[in-house]
């Protein structure tokens, strides 16, 4: 069986070594030594100034959201995961769909304006498969309308824009280190800020509203994670450079093999240095994605329709449309990409899809 996805799992002995040191110290959650270092490490590689590891990445965002004091609308994409939006409604705000770029499938910044009203607080957009949005004009929105920038960087551990981690951009960024993921802590997400003061409120609002043992700053929930989590963290993240030359090579091949048959992938910047996070490919229509997916099935290989079906669909918002991004879900499928897959497979993979078209 081929998943679309599989967890790089570490050496055993590896992993047992950072847990006999949990075993030893009997701590296993409230902000352990592995928690503190994972953090400091995490800070490092991906050169930023403040970073908070929680319980998974929709956590990221609910807290991300609540620290920003967001409320009323809320702008954001019909293309993404279901928490992007989840996360917004379920924290009482109304979430404003406004269509995709139909090259990267990321929030299209010229239609945002037209959708700011009075009751508009923020842009709550996705670097969809790491593609990175339109940073610079999501930035002079936001200023025109003193609006607050969070995004959904699920996918974009280790992306780099013109140079520096595109979680620069935007007042938050969150990460998702679900066991999906490219880096991952088996559950797992953070939240990512340059700004002091909201770090500092972010600090206090992921712990209950805790400053010290005894004293409360405000309202809180229990973002924490454990020992445990943050040891297979660790683990993974000196591997993490290896395996994304692996998915290059893997997607490369890919991309040689698929030529010419009438598919697409989405378009990145070419100033953005990219994960390869993920390998989606846009068919021409809704049929022949099915077709190809009854084939690949057929051969025990499971890719996945990630992300469908588009988020207009979802009943607790506003009946909203959203051509594009309508049509990228009937038709994107996620081709498996691993940090193992075998290039014998990758070509058993797209003769399959070859001979189904």
């Amino acid at each position: 069986m081929i998943n679309v996805t599989k967890t790089y799992l570490p050496p055993l002995a590896e992993y047992t070594a950072y847990l006999e040191g949990i075993w030893e110290r009997n701590w296993v959650t409230n902000y352990g030594p592995l928690m503190q270092e994972l953090e400091d490490k995490l800070k490092a590689y991906l050169g930023v100034k403040h970073l908070f590891f929680v319980a998974n990445g929709t956590l990221a965002l609910q807290i991300a959201i609540k620290a920003l004091e967001l409320r009323g609308e809320v702008i954001t994409t019909p293309f993404s995961y279901v928490a992007t939006t989840s996360s917004i409604a379920w924290e009482g705000c109304k979430p404003i769909f406004v269509d995709i770029n139909p090259q990267t499938l990321c929030l299209d910044a010229s239609l945002v304006e037209r959708a700011i009203t009075a009751e508009t607080t923020a842009i709550v957009a996705t670097h969809v498969y790491g593609n990175p949005c339109e940073v610079e004009a999501i930035q002079l929105l936001a200023e025109k309308h003193h609006l607050k920038v969070l995004y959904d960087a699920a996918h974009a551990f280790n992306v780099k824009y013109k140079g520096q981690s595109v979680l620069h951009f935007g007042h938050v960024s969150t990460l998702s280190f679900h066991a999906t993921k490219l880096f991952h802590t088996g559950e797992g997400g953070a939240i990512v800020t340059n700004d002091d003061e909201l770090a500092y409120k972010i600090s206090y609002m992921a712990n209950f509203g805790h400053d010290g043992p005894e004293r409360f700053l405000g309202m809180g929930i229990n973002g924490k994670n454990s020992e445990l989590h943050a040891a297979m963290g660790l683990c993974v993240l000196p591997k993490v450079e290896e395996i994304i030359q692996h998915r290059r090579e893997v997607s490369t091949l890919y991309d040689s093999l698929l030529q010419g048959h009438g598919l697409t992938k989405p378009v990145g910047s070419p100033e953005t240095s990219y994960n390869y996070a993920y390998y989606p490919l846009l068919f021409p229509d809704e049929e022949k994605l099915l077709a190809v997916i009854a084939a690949l099935n057929a051969h025990q290989i499971f890719p996945r329709r990630y992300f469908y079906p588009a988020l207009t669909n979802l009943n607790y918002v506003l009946p909203q449309q959203a051509p594009v991004a309508q049509s990228a879900a009937a038709r994107i499928l996620c081709l498996p990409l691993s940090h193992d897959l075998a290039a014998e497979t990758v070509r058993q993979i797209t003769a399959v899809i070859i001979d189904a078209l």
